[in-house]
């Protein structure tokens, strides 16, 4: 069973918020993986939203990467199943769902879970039949 982290998880992890010890026990479990588009989410909040060195995100999401996280890629087949994920579950004030949201839920197969901390992405999982490996939420 591999576990597949959102971009909170991952960001979590790296600025040691209040889920980084799961998500440390994820990653040492080496069934850790994650989206190139939740991938990209996570550059972006620390580059843009943390205003963190780009070189510096990307040397430690590197190793990160490198070393403990499976990476799945975004194929046609994974982002129709997204866009069908949002279509059907996504309501702008019960359930706020971005694409990037469902993109992480669509690459979990059969057997697999997503870990989160986002109450829409979990409502979603669970309305899917998707486990889930729920987060601590980030401090406010």
């Amino acid at each position: 069973m591999r576990t597949v982290l959102d971009a909170y998880a991952l960001i979590a992890f790296l600025l040691d918020e209040p889920a980084a010890g799961d998500v440390e026990r994820l990653l040492r479990d080496g069934d850790a993986a994650i989206t190139s588009i939740n991938f990209a989410e996570v550059l972006d909040r620390l580059i843009r939203g943390r205003s963190m060195p780009r070189e510096a995100v990307q040397s430690t999401l590197a190793s990160v990467l490198e070393a403990r996280v499976e990476r799945i890629d975004v194929d046609l087949r994974l982002a129709s199943a997204a866009a069908f994920l949002r279509a059907t579950h996504y309501d702008r004030a019960q359930r706020p769902l971005s694409l990037a949201d469902c993109v992480c839920l669509a690459a979990a197969r059969r057997g697999d879970r997503v870990a989160t901390a986002d109450g829409p992405i979990l409502e979603t999982a669970h309305a899917e039949g998707i486990a889930t490996v729920p987060l601590a939420s980030p401090a406010a």
